[in-house]
């Protein structure tokens, strides 16, 4: 898979800090005389979201979307979004554990596993119904056991490969391509898990623990480990976005501000360098798209590190949008609502348009003028944008309630009185 997608990936928790004040006047000791008055310290303010990390993960989703849909090679390359959403969540995951390592797991499960359960109760029964059932590399008895990784997705959960296709208006691999992004969720919920731990080792030894998701990439990916079986696809995906997270874990730590400003600078280009030889160093599984960053893990590992390690050192951190970011505060805002809902159910919008495109060559005036059109890639993505909008309305309000807020149908920021759009 490619990566998808859906965070993202997950909600945002923001500790509030509260000001102490003393009101009581029994507890002001009177003077005699004037005395000059001591400046009373600032309230400390409520932080705000970091609107640059904001941008970061609306570009992955869309990054992801784009990339699902025109399968451009480059793109990764351009943008390394699984390694951005990966380091972002890392990043937030530091912010929480301040608190006892249990409720926060606890959470942040339970902001991930509802959204997912919800693509399930959809997914599922349609894959039953189109003649999902057991096959060879299932034990009969147990192959409904395998369905309980779509309660916990330990491992990724099943789906068909090969169904029916609802009377020929979908391919054969629809299952299997709406079923992608369900990668990420369960390389998320090990990141989760294995979070405090990682937290101790990088605070002990943190180049070390930085390095070692690298260093076992090499391992992993080295032909002399078995890499079939559920546990290494786990192992597969840790290696090669691990650094990745435990970047965002740094940056979050301040690890990342205490190295010299000229440091990353220098040193990123050679890991990105490093990357890209290795990428291009690999044998291409398929000629007719060349090299590609997603299918050779050791090089995205190398690359997506490089890349996210710039993306931290730059971290402007801002509490108000850039000016000629203003106009965009709308849709980022929504994509960061509704992250997950966004990277579950984009896979399944970019598959129902091809059975709304198809019937539209029988149109004689769309055939003789604008078969163009209907051949372009971008017809199914300007179809898919308002597919994942109806997502976003009919399943992203389960986001609000993991994560307990009041359900809203569609999170888009309204205009505050002075005429700017309020974020969320």
């Amino acid at each position: 898979m490619s990566t998808a997608e859906r965070g993202a990936y997950g909600t945002r928790n923001y500790s509030d800090t509260v000001a102490l004040r003393v009101t009581d006047p029994a507890l002001i000791p009177t003077q005699r005389g004037p005395e000059p008055e001591e400046a009373a310290p600032a309230p400390a303010r409520k932080p705000g979201r970091d609107r640059y990390l904001d941008l970061l993960r609306a570009l992955a989703l869309v990054r992801v979307v784009v990339y699902h849909n025109f399968s451009w090679t480059w793109l990764p390359i351009v943008f390394p979004s699984m390694g951005v959403m990966f380091a972002l969540a890392g990043s937030l995951m530091v912010r929480s554990l301040n608190r006892p390592a249990l409720s926060v797991i606890r959470g942040r499960l339970r902001r991930l596993l509802p959204p997912m359960w919800l693509f399930g109760a959809v997914v599922v029964p349609l894959m039953l119904w189109q003649g999902w059932r057991p096959d060879a590399a299932h034990h009969p008895d147990w192959w409904w056991a395998d369905l309980a990784y779509w309660v916990l997705p330990f491992s990724e959960p099943p789906f068909g490969a090969t169904l029916h296709t609802f009377g020929g208006h979908l391919p054969s691999s629809w299952a299997e391509q709406i079923c992608v992004p369900l990668w990420y969720l369960r390389a998320y919920l090990w990141y989760v898990l294995l979070s405090p731990l990682l937290l101790k080792a990088m605070r002990k030894l943190p180049w070390v623990t930085l390095l070692v998701p690298l260093v076992l990439a090499f391992v992993v990916n080295s032909g002399l480990v078995d890499q079939s079986g559920r546990l290494m696809e786990a192992a597969t995906d840790f290696t090669t976005f691990g650094s990745c997270w435990l970047l965002g874990m740094a940056h979050q730590e301040g690890l990342l501000r205490r190295i010299p400003q000229y440091i990353v600078p220098s040193v990123a280009p050679l890991v990105l360098m490093f990357g890209l030889w290795w990428l291009l160093r690999s044998p291409v599984d398929n000629p007719r798209i060349g090299h590609d960053l997603e299918a050779v893990p050791v090089a995205q590992a190398i690359w997506s590190f490089g890349a996210v390690l710039l993306l931290l050192h730059l971290s402007p951190s801002w509490e108000q949008w850039p000016k000629p970011l203003e106009r965009f505060n709308g849709v980022i805002s929504l994509l960061n609502s509704r992250a997950v809902t966004v990277y579950l159910w984009h896979s399944f919008a970019l598959v129902l348009t091809e059975p709304l495109i198809d019937p539209l060559w029988n149109n004689s005036f769309l055939y003789d003028h604008a078969q163009w059109l209907l051949a372009s890639q971008w017809t199914p993505l300007a179809l898919a944008v308002p597919l994942i909008c109806l997502a976003i309305l009919l399943f992203g309000w389960i986001e609000d309630v993991a994560a307990k807020r009041s359900p809203r149908l569609f999170p888009y920021p309204g205009r505050s009185k002075g005429g700017r759009r309020r974020g969320r």
